[in-house]
């Protein structure tokens, strides 16, 4: 009896043990995986970064903060952080007000919805390229569709320059921009939406509540986590974005319409500066986890007042 009741406590705590660690053994994989395709790339841009790189990519001695000096004092980045800028807060601010509205829309029953929410989604499912070649196109000041179509319509009379300058080649790279991202909000927004119990907006029309009362106190504070989750993801994809920028302009004219994300895609494979290149990445990554933290730390602390 000692032998069976030893035995079932030793196959109890082997279960208990096994249990304990169960959990890790499942995560195992995906820790891998994050190690090998973020923690150790991630790591490799810090060091190139603080590194003394030739031009055919061979990393040598570090040279401390040599690089992030050097880019400090190119002009070019000083404009390239300012367009980065305008560039985030116009495509994630003007799409998520768009979308917000197109769901809205969206969510009313009308004949031709599912339609129209296939239309909708369409930008977003085309590859960014194949939507900045079509653009490029279009704006065309010599055979683009825009000019020929005003021409006909009897809007203009000569063909118009639409990229005379780096203030109109940026402006077009924001507005395609806000284009190809106003589909990922709106379907976020309207999964919101469908989440919202009917009910509530029942019982405010029986209150007397008007629409912007309805929006403002039933909508917007149940769709507080849809728009979380659509704008941090749209901060990251929009920050990081490069077919949009480098297919339109390439940074030109005279390096004024670049991103980070073309900036340092031109000092790695146009100039074979590769430390400059990856100092750039680095001080983009730390501004993309400063801008998500903030945000989401506001999220949660506004949250909390709710609660």
């Amino acid at each position: 009896m000692k032998k069976n009741s030893t035995q079932t406590g030793r196959t109890l705590q082997k279960h208990s043990a096994f249990k304990k660690t169960e959990p890790y053994i499942w995560m195992l994989p995906s820790i891998i995986l994050m190690a090998v395709f973020i923690v150790i790339p991630v790591f490799t841009v810090f060091r190139v970064a603080l590194s003394e790189v030739s031009r055919a990519g061979v990393i040598k001695d570090f040279n401390n903060f040599d690089n992030f000096m050097q880019i400090f004092k190119d002009s070019d980045f000083h404009k390239t952080l300012w367009n980065t800028l305008v560039w985030t807060v116009s495509v994630v601010g003007l799409s998520t007000l768009a979308g917000f509205v197109i769901a809205m829309v969206l969510n009313v029953k009308f004949p031709g919805r599912k339609i129209v929410r296939a239309i909708v989604v369409f930008p977003w499912a085309t590859s960014l390229i194949i939507q900045s070649v079509i653009w490029k196109y279009i704006i065309d000041p010599n055979y683009g569709s825009l000019n020929v179509i005003l021409r006909k319509l009897g809007i203009i009379s000569e063909k118009v320059n639409w990229t005379g300058s780096a203030e109109a080649f940026f402006t077009w790279e924001c507005w395609i921009g806000i284009f190809v991202t106003v589909p990922f909000v709106t379907f976020c927004v309207l999964s919101g939406l469908q989440s919202i119990d009917g009910e509530l907006y029942e019982a405010a029309d029986i209150d007397g509540a008007s629409f912007w009362q309805q929006l403002i106190h039933i909508t917007l504070p149940l769709l507080k986590p849809s728009l979380t989750v659509s704008t941090v993801l749209n901060i990251i994809y929009v920050f990081n974005s490069f077919p949009i920028v480098w297919t339109i302009s390439q940074g030109d004219p005279g390096d004024q319409t670049h991103t980070l994300a073309t900036f340092l895609y031109k000092l790695q494979f146009r100039y074979g500066r590769g430390g400059q290149a990856a100092a750039v990445s680095v001080v983009g990554f730390v501004i993309l986890c400063v801008l998500a933290g903030v945000y989401m730390v506001m999220t949660l602390r506004a949250e909390k007042e709710e609660q």
